[in-house]
């Protein structure tokens, strides 16, 4: 394999996180774990690398009386770690479990995790000039696909993030430094969001906008949570499906709210919270349960080698619920 020159420029960042609006043209990273392979690999070809790690940009885990506060340079090992906040959010610990390897995840950043590249196979070859990268046509959509997307309207390449739908079963949100110094912050299902001809990317952060933390309510009493994967290895690889799933229950047991979410069947995290809303004030039977999962496969669509996908899902729906239940 031919290993291509990473970048022309390399700096190092220790400024203020509004200082980073000023590298306007260069290509950002903290702990490049997605970032530095691809461009070793030819795929991308950054003029210059910036190192953010000794920026300002937060890194630390805050909690008050109604939120917690993830800082975008968090590694996914120290959020991992944080006792308090998985013991409220299992989801979070069960997701972060099943990410890569411990080596990565001591590298890997809470913001980066968001913005990772497609791991289809025709966007990481060089030479395949796929719709992603500018081409003309997505080469997945009548190739290779048994890990796609099971439809889509440009490209079939789905968000690897397992975090990803896990925010969004949990209603978090972004936190955005602009280009003009100033904040905003948006639903991460918002933030994520299908590629389109003129924003060819699985999130909508603009050029020279920075991820500054994640903002979660607090989980409140009577919440459950899980997050349930497969995988086509049994370790260190990325979901062909996933599953977050959250309930709340009130004193006698009953379904007071529930969400569910799925990645790996859409470019980005598929809400099926309409679906799994049925079981409201019911008590998570079986019978509940298996209906639920039968409607999370209702109107989707497939491609010639991802057909199994739906009952995957279905499968690892019933899975989480059943969990949940117990």
């Amino acid at each position: 394999m031919t290993l291509h020159p990473v970048t022309r420029s390399y700096v190092a960042v220790a400024g203020s996180a509004s200082a980073l609006t000023e590298t306007r043209g260069a290509t950002l990273f903290a702990g490049g774990t997605d970032l530095i392979p691809l461009a070793r690999a030819g795929v991308i070809e950054p003029s210059s690398l910036v190192d953010i790690k000794a920026s300002t940009l937060p890194a630390s885990i805050a909690v008050d009386d109604d939120e917690w506060t993830i800082g975008a340079l968090v590694t996914l090992s120290e959020l991992e770690r944080h006792d308090e906040f998985t013991t409220e959010y299992a989801v979070v610990k069960d997701a972060l479990g099943q990410i890569a390897t411990l080596q990565i995840r001591n590298r890997a950043t809470v913001g980066g995790n968001l913005l990772q590249r497609p791991r289809c196979s025709y966007f990481r070859d060089a030479d395949v000039d796929c719709w992603m990268k500018g081409g003309t046509d997505c080469p997945a959509r009548e190739g290779r696909n048994e890990h796609s997307a099971l439809s889509g309207e440009h490209c079939v390449a789905t968000q690897p993030s397992d975090l990803a739908a896990v925010w969004i079963a949990l209603d978090a949100e972004v936190s955005i430094r602009c280009v003009d110094g100033s904040s905003r912050r948006v639903p991460v299902a918002e933030f994520l969001a299908p590629p389109t001809p003129e924003r060819r990317s699985l999130h909508t952060l603009s050029e020279g906008e920075v991820i500054e933390s994640i903002h979660l309510p607090r989980a409140g009493a009577g919440l459950r949570s899980v997050y349930v994967k497969a995988m086509d290895r049994a370790v260190w690889q990325f979901a062909l499906v996933g599953v977050a799933a959250t309930v709340r229950l009130d004193d006698d047991g009953s379904v007071v709210s529930a969400r569910l979410v799925a990645s790996g069947v859409g470019n980005t995290p598929l809400d099926f919270s309409e679906a799994v809303g049925s079981l409201v004030g019911a008590d998570l039977t079986s019978d509940d349960v298996g209906r639920v999962a039968e409607r999370t496969g209702d109107g989707l669509e497939s491609l010639s080698e991802n057909r199994y996908k739906v009952s995957l899902l279905r499968g690892l729906v019933v899975r989480a619920l059943e969990s949940l239940a117990s």
